[in-house]
């Protein structure tokens, strides 16, 4: 008799506030609650993160804090590989996936900004709120397609997707959540505003205060705040690996 093969994502870790999606409504996460089914999925909330194992064998999933992904597809292969795609709508997630022993195996991640998929490797996408996703390869190499073109980003370098574009050519990791900025105070029908100018790695996800920012080509985004006494925000910058810094900057 065949052997019968356990398919879907698992909880193995969860830490803050994790919910589990499914399509007739949603849940907190508990450990070994299972995602079985497409349209199943999970949430986390701020400064939450989970970990997901892939099947039984295959590999897991880090899930970093604000990110919803949920299942696509979940099938078998004529030849017994393992047909996995994920739906990721925001956030960031970073696989560690074994080699694939089968053809017919795959593994995708689709996002607003194209699809990465590979054959066993460690990688992690990030997805901005414009739907802009950066993609690194740690181990392996990656496929990613948009606009009807394929880029393949192989160990040690990392690309970009941008909605209705071809995938850019890859350059050399960084994993880099630095941030540089510029502080600027102007004045605006006599109120007196504080402009922030800040600069990352283009691929990287930023949030002011819990919220998210949009970063243009450059890596650069900008804030708008009225002048206060002691004005002061947080800068949370997370590389699509997951690396994450925190960057508290008084900005009077």
């Amino acid at each position: 008799m065949p052997v019968r093969v356990e398919r879907g994502l698992s909880v193995r870790q969860i830490q803050g506030e994790v919910t589990v999606l499914r399509p007739g409504g949603a849940a907190p996460a508990a450990i070994g609650n299972s995602l079985t089914a497409v349209g199943d999925g999970l949430r986390t909330g701020a400064r939450s993160s989970a970990v997901l194992a892939v099947d039984t064998d295959v590999g897991f999933l880090d899930v970093s804090e604000r990110t919803e992904l949920r299942i696509s597809a979940l099938e078998m292969a004529s030849d017994g590989g393992r047909i996995t795609h994920l739906d990721v709508s925001q956030g960031q997630v970073r696989t560690r996936l074994r080699h694939f022993t089968h053809e017919g195996s795959e593994f995708e991640i689709q996002t607003p900004g194209g699809i990465s998929g590979v054959r066993g490797t460690e990688f992690g996408v990030s997805v901005q709120g414009d739907g802009k996703t950066g993609i690194a390869t740690l181990t392996g190499a990656v496929d990613t397609t948009a606009a009807g073109q394929t880029v393949g980003v192989p160990a040690g370098f990392q690309n970009l997707m941008r909605p209705g574009e071809p995938p850019t050519q890859p350059v050399p990791l960084r994993d880099d959540p630095g941030l540089e900025y510029e502080r600027q105070v102007v004045l605006e029908n006599n109120t007196r505003y504080v402009i922030l100018t800040g600069r990352v790695d283009p691929v990287n996800t930023v949030f002011v205060d819990s919220v998210p920012q949009i970063v243009d080509r450059q890596g650069e985004f900008r804030l708008k705040r009225l002048a206060t006494a002691r004005l002061r925000v947080e800068v949370l910058v997370i590389t699509p690996l997951g690396r994450q810094e925190v960057h508290a900057i008084y900005l009077l």
